[in-house]
């Protein structure tokens, strides 16, 4: 168990040495500082949820409603339970030569907050509008990606942050559809 354990964690650090100085160019030192700022995706994201909420049906709604759940759902799971009961420090505190294009947070590193968050909401949606599958995973990867660029996290943090999201996003798309369902089933049986 120790030697896996061992050889997962040198992994870890040889995959994040390999994107964050290997990989480094100018376009993604330009670029991933920006992609990984949420504070840039929050006006997008919003308009989306208020065009779903006001211009959507029914399903739209839903699908809004379940996103918010979704996303809370993800946050607290990584920052307020499994970042402070697993307590990895981030790489731009532990390794040496870390190319760092953000301020590093103080804040634990496993698993990735960006990656959960940004994956329970690509799997929600990718989940009911099966059209924009790629585009929403593509972004999700990306911004998990450059969470290892900038230097902030090794790659298992992204990994393990990219499952916990979509598993809260299937959960919650899961759930929506059951209430649904009851929802549908008892209007059929009342008078």
């Amino acid at each position: 168990m120790a030697v896996s354990l061992s050889w997962l964690l040198g992994w870890d650090v040889k995959v994040f040495y390999l994107i964050n100085s290997t990989l480094q160019n100018g376009i993604f030192d330009f670029l991933m500082p920006i992609l990984t700022n949420l504070h840039y995706w929050r006006v997008p994201l919003v308009g989306v949820w208020i065009a779903l909420i006001i211009r959507g049906g029914k399903r739209e709604r839903w699908i809004a409603g379940t996103g918010i759940l979704a996303l809370f759902l993800s946050d607290q799971l990584s920052s307020h339970f499994l970042k402070p009961l697993l307590s990895r420090v981030r790489p731009c505190h532990v390794l040496s030569g870390v190319h760092l294009l953000v301020g590093c947070p103080h804040s634990y590193s496993l698993p990735s907050s960006h990656a959960a968050n940004c994956f329970s909401i690509a799997t929600l949606f990718s989940l009911e509008y099966r059209k924009v599958v790629l585009p929403l995973m593509g972004v999700a990867l990306l911004i998990s990606y450059s969470r290892i660029y900038v230097g902030v996290h090794y790659p298992f943090d992204v990994l393990s942050g990219a499952l916990l999201g979509s598993i809260c996003g299937g959960f919650t798309w899961m759930m929506k559809n059951r209430v649904l369902k009851a929802l549908d089933k008892r209007k059929v049986s009342e008078p």
